[in-house]
């Protein structure tokens, strides 16, 4: 694979020499986003499956596994905040599409689609999509994805003001002080105001390692192509797409192919164990690729260091997790993405021949809506595109 030139030195990439806490922190932020916003449905489309309690944790430990060993083995091969994550709008659709067909059959579909990911990925097709991407759009994309989290850190205020609140004000204070720990500071007032006010229990959090279960799949074509495929297109175009975005947006720029290609082996290596669909992360990477990370851009990877644990205690961190406040969880993810919203919207709107497109791409990702069970941030991208080519041609002329 061909190392990228951007966020790279002669200096050797040193793991422990790079690590610092802010990046610790940006990781244990991620990982708070990742699970906290989706892992319900992890379970709800295994139990679609008919799987059992065993093999549903199974599914948590591949994903988490898969997640901790690509997010740290590429961010140290390209020392760069690479971070992948599970498909939650693919859970959506396989809570929705698994019921009735047998668990076995599942898994053949997953490893169909980790199949098509891995092919985008080594033909190179993925990466010259995304040469013809232009920033502006890239980054109006990255705001909307973010933009609802921004959003939730008010609207949150609304049921619960002192927690989010006050967080908020410790973000602003940090800000002032000591911009490196603003956001550390902002997860420890957090966490001191939920124990003072009694919302956090650390009763029945499980502290032993989750065990695999392999399941031998079973291939029905009609299976592969009713699940198989349209898990492969919601991938890609919900979940990469926005997720190698991010990245381009916030100042990275690696060759996504073999991103992808990597994300897809994992999967086929992993499908057996209930790891349905990693890929490029978008919302939980933004975390870890902004100024609160690390000021310095070439040491931001370390972030990814973190993800390893998901997988080896991925019950543990679950309960843990589940026994911080929603209010906290929203409050956090908003202030930790606070920074890289604004510099997404900088970037979306800085050439005024380019703000049609990027008003359009921002709105229409942020608006949330789903067409054809394809997410919001696929056609915003996709509307850009359209009214930058419109816009264009009409200067143009």
């Amino acid at each position: 694979m061909e190392a990228p030139s951007t966020c790279h030195d002669s200096a050797a990439p040193s793991l422990w020499r790079d690590i610092s806490l802010s990046t610790i922190i940006a990781g244990f932020v991620a990982v708070v986003i990742g699970y906290t916003s989706s892992a319900a449905i992890i379970f709800q489309a295994a139990a679609a499956a008919g799987a059992s309690t065993a093999q549903i944790s199974s599914w948590l430990w591949a994903l988490g596994i898969g997640m901790g060993l690509t997010s740290l083995g590429l961010s140290l091969r390209y020392r760069m905040p690479l971070l992948t994550a599970w498909s939650t709008p693919g859970a959506a659709f396989l809570a929705t599409s698994l019921p009735g067909i047998p668990i076995e059959e599942a898994i053949g579909a997953f490893l169909f689609s980790a199949l098509l990911i891995t092919l985008c990925g080594v033909t190179g097709l993925f990466e010259r999509l995304m040469r013809h991407i232009p920033s502006a759009i890239a980054s109006a994309m990255l705001a909307g994805i973010l933009l609802r989290f921004g959003l939730e850190l008010f609207n949150v205020m609304e049921r619960q003001w002192l927690l989010p609140l006050a967080m908020l004000a410790a973000w602003v204070a940090g800000r002032r002080l000591w911009p490196t720990l603003a956001v550390p500071g902002v997860l420890l007032t957090g966490v001191a105001i939920a124990l003072l006010q009694g919302q956090i229990s650390t009763q029945g959090i499980p502290l032993t390692p989750t065990l695999p279960v392999f399941t031998a799949p079973a291939f029905n074509p009609m299976t592969l192509l009713s699940i198989g495929v349209p898990l492969f297109v919601i991938t890609m175009a919900t979940q990469n797409l926005p997720g190698v975005a991010v990245l381009r947006a916030s100042g990275y720029h690696p060759n996504s192919s073999p991103l992808i290609a990597w994300t897809g082996g994992a999967t086929l290596l992993l499908a057996p164990f209930g790891g349905y669909a990693l890929n490029m992360a978008a919302i939980s990477a933004a975390v870890c690729m902004g100024p609160d990370a690390h000021p310095n851009p070439k040491r931001r990877y370390t972030a990814g260091v973190f993800y390893i644990t998901m997988g080896i205690f991925g019950a543990t961190v679950t309960g843990i997790f589940n026994a911080l406040p929603s209010a906290l969880v929203l409050a956090l993810a908003g202030i930790a993405l606070l920074g890289t919203l604004s510099g997404g919207l900088a970037g979306a709107f800085e050439k005024s021949e380019q703000r049609d497109a990027a008003i359009v791409t921002f709105l229409l990702t942020g608006s949330g809506i789903t067409l054809l069970g394809i997410g919001g941030a696929f056609w915003g991208l996709v509307a850009g595109l359209a009214v930058l080519k419109i816009t264009t041609a009409k200067a143009a002329s």
